[in-house]
């Protein structure tokens, strides 16, 4: 068998890479096998089986049969039916709030453009209910606005009935009372992250439950050259909805609270709150990934208060 060995450089790092010719099966032109005897993962071996010369259906059949053969086709995970009906109730009422939010910020907008003065936080109470009545509106905007809020209404309705129904699905899952146990985590939202998380333990470490959520900056790096770009954003954005609204409520939490205003202070006014959340979110999914696969509940190291003496 012909062994020709060459040095790869991958940034800083050396591998070793040997190329051996496929003796075994139909000689195909141009096939080689790439075998890694350096730092390597599946991924890199995978990608050592490659045509070098040409590629047709019939070589990307072999290869194909080939990776299998070596056990060499990585593993997927593919969310159980259970599992995808979990996320199709947390995802729908999602979904029917973005609509709830659409329409009263319509209705502000009309507002607005009639010159109505806004004096309540809360417009759709029973307070801002009756502003909205003896407000004058010409035609049409008056019946868009009784019809939005009937609108409003309906979805209260149904967004309370989903709400109600994840409650009680919450009681019966192996998860979600842990995740109750993280700060700024409510029902709601521990059904969110368990059942976008699915089975933890195909995560490897904690870090990598975070790269999941997409909450990561971008990093290309190579030689001397290290650029940092925006989040990531990959994996599912219910996921990473989840973590920041779990976040925006952490930072009052006495275990997160010094973090995230040094944090905010240090990047200042214009985009510190904004990466401080991030910034919390990815340290709640870290801490999420350690209390499912301990199965302990929300316990962090270190006095949340510092004590004078």
């Amino acid at each position: 068998m012909h062994i020709q060995r060459r040095l790869a450089t991958n940034g800083a790092r050396r591998v070793l890479i040997a190329v051996e010719q496929l003796e075994d099966g139909p000689k195909l032109p141009g096939l080689a096998v790439v075998v890694c005897t350096g730092p390597s993962s599946v991924a890199q071996r995978v990608r050592g089986l490659a045509p070098l010369a040409a590629k047709t259906d019939k070589i990307d059949a072999h290869v194909l049969a080939e990776l299998t053969r070596r056990a060499l086709v990585p593993e997927i995970w593919l969310p159980t039916p259970g599992v995808r009906s979990e996320r199709e109730r947390a995802r729908f009422r999602l979904h029917l709030v973005r609509h709830r939010s659409a329409i009263k910020n319509r209705i502000h907008a009309t507002l607005m453009t009639f010159g109505h003065p806004v004096p309540l936080t809360d417009m759709f109470g029973v307070a801002g209910r009756e502003l909205l009545d003896h407000m004058a509106l010409p035609e049409p905007w008056r019946s868009n606005l009784a019809t939005s809020l009937a609108l409003i209404d309906d979805l209260n309705r149904r967004i309370d009935a989903l709400e109600l129904e994840l409650r009680h699905l919450g009681i019966d899952h192996p998860s979600i009372p842990l995740l109750l146990t993280v700060p700024g985590v409510g029902p709601i939202l521990a059904y969110t992250i368990a059942s976008e998380i699915g089975d933890v333990h195909r995560f490897a470490s904690a870090k990598k439950l975070a790269g999941y959520t997409g909450l990561c900056p971008l990093v290309r790096q190579s030689g001397n050259r290290d650029i940092r770009g925006p989040l990531a954003k990959n994996g599912p954005k219910y996921l990473r909805w989840a973590l920041i609204e779990a976040a925006t409520h952490a930072a009052r939490d006495a275990h997160y609270r010094e973090r995230y205003e040094r944090t905010k202070q240090r990047l200042g006014r214009q985009r510190g709150a904004k990466v401080a959340r991030v910034d919390l979110a990815r340290q709640l999914a870290e801490a999420i990934w350690h209390i499912l696969t301990k199965n302990e509940p929300f316990a962090p190291a270190g006095p949340a208060i510092h004590l004078v003496a």
